[in-house]
């Protein structure tokens, strides 16, 4: 990682400062093979002919921008429709949520994000001002087994308080794809449905329907976010003054040097969050095939992740003001900066640049299916049974027999399972709010191991770096982190409530991860305060 940002490429705003020469070479042979045109036109033959048939029918976000602003007056009379309903719930997982949270925490709107089966955290959403709620569901296959949850629950929920089913149907909006189930039962339900663009992939879908719809409900001006995308449109084909394409060319020229983990780090310049959507982006995008790109989301600037030398440490934030530092001041390869809805173009053009340049395509995710089949055969026939290793308090632990008897021990094993090139992924089945200090264990284990370590909240994460864990590089060591339930809910119509609904994901994705032999330990917390205080004192003591 170095010191010195002494390279920087630009357009309408947009901004990507560079190190040396990092990327150069491979953007020389991008532009030699004529990839910047190609792309700006959507040529599906840019990742070989076996990627053509689905690149064909997923290109559509290079200029799904144009079609988006066919949506402005329909938002426009939907916001004023449903002024009195001034509590903004979006139901959606991966693309279909991670967008918009960007969007309204970086323009300072409120959206509950409902991204889990938690029933804690479910709960708490329905018990919260109900009468003022509008949920925009949002799935582009229209099945998707979350968000379907969410719908059953609210829609119950409203019924229980009295609405007629005409009623509760105005507190609905449905952003699905043309034809997908969701929109016939929102159709039968008498729910008002915004369809997405069919040929943009959830990943990509930040300037679609399911970026825009939550957000301009909330308050947001997205007509905004479409025109600094179009601004930054027009250097796409360019092979000069491209920033797109000197900071995919930079992604995939380092993961093809070793280093193929990405530190994301905001600097503090006014888009919050960003590394969370782009995480999804890259890992779902490119870890297939043994290879891959693994995001990184660091903390804060001066936390723990940017300087092993198989990482690349990546600055984000908005414009910067004339004669301002980029990066802030800190230690990065690559600083990124300006307008959010620049940000999101940039990023999925880096993106697809990046996968060809590490020779995967970059529009399939062929390995999540597989936690989502176990999960449906667990419901079905039961959890499977399992005796801890150990209980330490609070904390239940099912771990290797060598792996030791206590908390700490454990941690270290695991720590000291990452091979030099590997990383090692926390994956909390909790409460993003209520547990959200287990994510200190994030930089703790960093620290400790001097290692790449990630941090997802379950299931929110088998929607993003779920498909990088199985299908990229079999170098991880997994710590996956349960708790207790202690007020359960139904899901109406469904023989299975949200408890047994997020057991049954975090144990599906164990037999995923175990069926490969990679390192796993499951730390079930039958206290969650008590055992994520007892997990980061655990945490600590490795360094002690």
């Amino acid at each position: 990682m170095s010191d010195l940002l002494d390279g920087v490429e630009a357009a309408a705003g947009l901004a990507v400062h560079r190190a040396g020469t990092v990327g150069a070479e491979a953007r020389r042979a991008l532009a030699a093979d004529g990839v910047p045109g190609l792309l700006a036109a959507k040529d599906p033959t840019l990742w070989g002919p076996e990627a053509e048939e689905v690149a064909k029918i997923r290109l559509g976000w290079v200029d799904t921008f144009r079609r988006s602003r066919q949506l402005l007056p329909q938002l426009a009379e939907l916001k004023a429709e449903l002024a009195d309903l001034d509590h903004v719930v979006l139901a959606g997982m991966g693309g279909s949520s991670l967008a918009p949270e960007v969007i309204c925490r970086t323009l300072g709107r409120r959206l509950t994000v409902l991204d889990t089966t938690d029933p804690h955290q479910v709960g708490r959403a329905l018990r919260d001002r109900l009468e003022r709620t509008v949920v925009v569901v949002s799935s582009k296959s229209g099945s998707t087994v979350e968000t379907d949850s969410h719908r059953r629950a609210y829609w119950q929920a409203f019924l229980d308080a009295g609405l007629t089913e005409a009623e509760a149907a105005r507190h609905f909006v449905v952003v699905t794809d043309p034809g997908s189930p969701l929109e016939a039962t929102a159709r039968e339900l008498g729910i008002v449905v915004v369809q997405a663009d069919a040929e943009v992939g959830g990943r990509y879908s930040a300037l679609t329907a399911f970026g825009l719809v939550p957000s301009a409900l909330a308050g947001v001006d997205v007509a905004e976010l479409l025109d600094q995308a179009e601004e930054l449109a027009g250097s796409l084909g360019r092979d000069e003054d491209n920033p797109s394409l000197a900071l995919g060319a930079a992604l995939g020229a380092a993961a093809e040097a070793g280093r193929d983990k990405l530190a994301l780090v905001s600097d503090g310049t006014g888009i919050v969050g960003l590394g969370d959507w782009a995480e999804q982006l890259i890992a779902e995008s490119t870890g297939k095939a043994g290879r891959g790109i693994l995001p990184v989301v660091i903390e804060t600037p001066d936390a723990p992740g940017t300087s092993a030398p198989d990482v690349l440490a990546v600055t984000v934030g908005g414009s910067l003001p004339a004669g301002a530092v980029p990066a802030g001041g800190v230690h990065a390869d690559l600083a990124v900066n300006g307008p959010l809805g620049a940000q999101f173009l940039a990023w999925e053009y880096a993106t697809a640049v990046a996968a060809r340049v590490i020779g995967v395509e970059p529009f399939d995710q062929p390995n999540v299916a597989e936690s989502k089949e176990n999960t449906g055969r667990i419901l079905t026939e039961g959890l499977p049974p399992e005796e801890p290793s150990f209980t330490a308090g609070p904390v239940q632990a099912y771990a290797p027999a060598e792996a030791g008897g206590t908390l700490t021990e454990v941690l270290a094993w695991l720590a000291g399972s990452v091979p030099e090139s590997g990383y090692l992924a926390v994956m909390a089945y909790l409460d993003r709010f209520v547990d959200a200090d287990a994510a200190g264990v994030r930089s703790l284990l960093a620290a400790a191991s001097g290692r790449a370590v990630t941090f997802g909240w379950g299931p929110r994460f088998l929607h993003s770096t779920g498909q990088y864990h199985k299908g990229g590089p079999q170098v991880g060591s997994f710590l996956q982190i349960t708790g207790a339930v202690t007020r359960d809910l139904p899901v109406p119509g469904r023989p299975y409530t949200f408890g047994s609904l997020i057991a049954a994901q975090a144990a599906g994705d164990r037999q995923a991860l175990a069926g490969r032999r990679r390192p796993l330990v499951h730390l079930h917390l039958t206290d969650r305060a008590a055992g994520v205080v007892a997990l980061l004192d655990a945490a600590r003591a490795l360094r002690a």
